[in-house]
């Protein structure tokens, strides 16, 4: 139990101090079933978003100007096996705002990094809601 507390707050960080998770990507990526996407498609956005995000310092609990790191943090993201949409993948949605992404490349990823995750608006362009 003293483990799994000990990396739940290294991944998530306590928001009562301040330094939790804003927000958490999860990508349908990497699919045994592979209907939504080719194994090639999620591993390439898989592989961008998890890049794009520790190069610009997003990743893991907030961090201040003092922190050792600096400034950042925030985000955590999740490689999932299937969200269960099984079409017009890689899938994406980012919590707790609830938004879903169609067709995440790693043109569309970036524009999610930049707009929603850092600017905090959804990018309507890619947001896939219910018919």
């Amino acid at each position: 139990m003293l483990c799994a507390r000990s990396n739940l707050a290294r991944h998530y960080g306590n928001p009562a101090s301040g330094t939790g998770i804003a927000r958490h990507i999860m990508l349908c990526a990497i699919s045994e079933k592979q209907k939504c996407c080719s194994r090639e498609a999620g591993e390439e956005a898989w592989g961008f978003l998890k890049s794009r995000l520790k190069e610009l310092g997003l990743v893991g609990p907030q961090r201040s100007a003092e922190s050792a790191r600096g400034a950042g943090g925030g985000v955590q993201r999740t490689k999932a096996d299937c969200l269960q949409l099984c079409a017009a993948g890689p899938i994406a949605v980012v919590w707790p705002d609830g938004v879903w992404y169609h067709s995440c490349s790693p043109a569309v990823l970036e524009r999610v990094i930049q707009e929603h995750l850092i600017g905090g608006v959804p990018v309507e362009d890619y947001r896939l809601k219910p018919a």
